[in-house]
């Protein structure tokens, strides 16, 4: 059919459908609609996301209800009822509610990890145990520690990261690798922190479980982050410096080193998750459990109080020791600092709950199979699919959410587990955001080091290596995991 009468028919059926306001009195016939039609809400989320979020910066979550409310209108022309809409909509969010708990649970061990030492703990022995001596090298390993222990690549670029560069200047190392090398090593921590924001998101929208995700995610960044690391020594010879200005360095550990009293006790709430994962025991308890450990060794060792640990968990951990590097660093985490993930999570549920309950998004999945047939073809569908948005929308939320929900119904439908497309929209998405020049963390990198995006981008080994390896094991079929249970959610899928 001309695509023109599509159009026409499918505007008819949109008036008959909002104009009648008794929908028990006449019920529209539904309609299969055709590849044009379903692919109308990727074009409304594309063209929002595209110009709304990458050109005038508008927050994502108003933008995904704008195209989810297109997408509505598009359904009730293919017949469809408001209540149908809803059901598909409760239907997606309550498929993901068990990882967004998580993710909530996630910013109560943050916060509290934090007010107990753990976190400082973990930081200050990161930059002080790391030799200075190779430049690069130690810059990649100190930011990838940084961030693993604060879930945050802004964070670590913006502290660590800054002094870093400051460094580089005043020894004469040109600026490019050393951006390089800071900026890969913090989205190495970040991809592989259960901290990170986008860490959370991925398995919310493949419905994996978060460290089954990040287990499965050491195959493809690991690899790539070695690489890099190889490639900044032999690159870093020539700059080696004998001896390093690292006067804000010590600023950072002296104020650490002032503000909290280390114990190897702090490291139990650490050892308590790894006990539940190793275990493959559920993992909201075993993060409530060390949360609360946590609170009672901040009781104990930093003299804080029930009031304030408490808080730490609700709304997050508020450094005050007047230096505002360090302050900057670990003012974070809070049941209230995960809500932003959480709320665009519901807003891409809405949309993906409408296009999936009036057929739009199985219409799709049919002409897609009938190319992807193979692992390796899906797997470069979807990498293909996370770098376009990226460069698209220049959001890391959407470069997982987008792919996540159009591609994990094929992923089920090939009998592969889910933890396979989360590591995939990460490896496509979350570490190619920070290479984009008009993103926002191509923005904040660039402005925060004064380094253009461009110039660093070709020395972030590690952050285009990952999907490298992610097509060569879709093709080969090494360290692709097949699915073993319905509820991979669940840990140990």
């Amino acid at each position: 059919m001309p695509i023109g009468n599509e159009i026409c028919i499918l505007c008819e059926s949109i008036l008959k459908n909002i104009c009648h306001r008794d929908s028990a009195e006449m019920k529209l016939k539904k309609r299969e609609p055709s590849l044009f039609i379903a692919l109308l809400p990727l074009a409304a989320i594309a063209l929002f996301l595209g110009v709304g979020y990458g050109v005038f910066h508008i927050q994502s979550e108003s933008l995904l209800v704008s195209a989810a409310f297109v997408t509505g209108i598009i359904a009730a022309g293919l017949g469809y009822s408001w209540k149908e809409m809803e059901e598909g909509i409760v239907a997606s969010i309550g498929k993901a509610m068990p990882a967004m708990l998580i993710v909530i649970t996630v910013g109560i061990l943050i916060g509290s990890w934090i007010a107990c030492g753990t976190i400082p703990m973990m930081i200050y022995y990161g930059i002080k145990l790391i030799s200075p001596k190779y430049f690069l090298v130690t810059a990649s390993i100190v930011c990838s520690l940084v961030s693993l222990f604060t879930g945050t690549s802004w964070g670590t670029v913006g502290t660590i990261g800054v002094a870093f560069i400051g460094v580089a200047k005043g020894l004469g190392i040109p600026v490019a690798p050393a951006a390089g090398a800071i900026v890969a090593g913090a989205y190495f921590g970040d991809k592989l922190s259960p901290f990170s924001d986008t860490t959370n998101l991925a398995p919310i929208v493949a419905r994996s479980n978060l460290f089954d995700h990040i287990r499965h995610l050491l195959w493809t960044t690991t690899p790539a982050w070695l690489i890099g690391l190889v490639l900044y020594f032999f690159i870093g010879l020539k700059y080696r410096p004998e001896s390093l200005d690292s006067s804000q360095m010590d600023l950072i550990l002296n104020t650490i080193s002032v503000h909290f009293n280390f114990n190897v006790l702090l490291l139990l709430p650490m050892v308590i998750v790894l006990y539940y994962a190793v275990r493959k025991k559920p993992t909201i308890p075993g993060m409530l459990i060390a949360s609360f450990t946590a609170m009672l060794l901040g009781l104990i060792f930093q003299g804080s109080s029930v009031a304030e640990s408490l808080g730490a968990m609700a709304v997050g951990y508020k450094s005050q020791t007047g230096v505002a590097v360090v302050d900057n660093l670990i003012s974070r985490g809070g049941m209230a600092g995960m809500m932003h993930v959480t709320l665009i999570a519901f807003c891409a549920f809405a949309f993906a709950g409408i296009a999936q309950s009036s057929g739009m998004l199985d219409v799709i999945l049919k002409h897609l199979l009938r190319v992807a047939k193979t692992p390796g073809k899906l797997i470069a569908a979807t990498v293909g699919s996370g770098i376009a948005v990226a460069l698209m929308t220049g959001s890391s939320f959407l470069s997982i959410l987008v792919p996540g929900e159009l591609y994990a119904p094929a992923f089920k439908k090939m009998n592969l587990a889910a933890k396979n497309l989360s590591r995939t929209t990460e490896d496509s998405g979350t570490v190619i955001v920070p290479l984009v020049p008009w993103s926002m963390a191509g923005v904040f990198m660039a402005g925060t080091l004064n380094v253009p995006t461009l110039t660093y981008l070709p020395f972030t080994f590690m952050c285009y290596l990952g999907f490298v390896f992610a097509l060569i094991y879709g093709f080969t079929g090494f360290a692709i995991a097949p699915c073993i249970r319905e509820d991979e959610t669940v840990p140990g899928s």
